[in-house]
């Protein structure tokens, strides 16, 4: 492995932890949204990496490559963003209609809201 590649990792260990973390600190609901769109971010780093063969070409035949990168990982990202998109979109317009129904996108006051009731 390269010194390159343990980089890669380090870095989407560093972007996994980091958007675990704002899932888990933040008690604003936008604020979560985004922690789990980093923490997916670097999931998607993490199969693109999985995917990348040194000296590998694409799925094009050629008699001149011997070695192939295989586009599965690639595809399966393309759909992992397009969902990703869609459930963000989705959350945020959840958090619209909860802060027009409540007053506010914070945990803890929605919390103390239902407790009350």
């Amino acid at each position: 492995m390269s010194g390159l590649g343990i980089w890669n990792y380090l870095i989407i260990i560093f972007l996994m932890m980091t958007g675990l973390y704002m899932v888990i600190s933040s008690s604003n609901l936008v604020k979560k949204l985004i922690g789990l769109n980093v923490f997916q971010t670097s999931v998607f780093f993490m199969y693109i990496s999985f995917g990348y063969i040194t000296g590998g070409a694409g799925p094009l035949f050629n008699e001149a490559v011997e070695l192939y990168s295989n586009p599965l990982p690639h595809v399966l990202i393309l759909t992992a963003i397009v969902v990703g998109v869609a459930t963000t979109a989705v959350g945020l317009a959840l958090s619209i209609r909860i802060k027009e129904s409540f007053g506010t996108i914070e945990e803890d006051d929605l919390h103390k809201m239902d407790s009350s009731l």
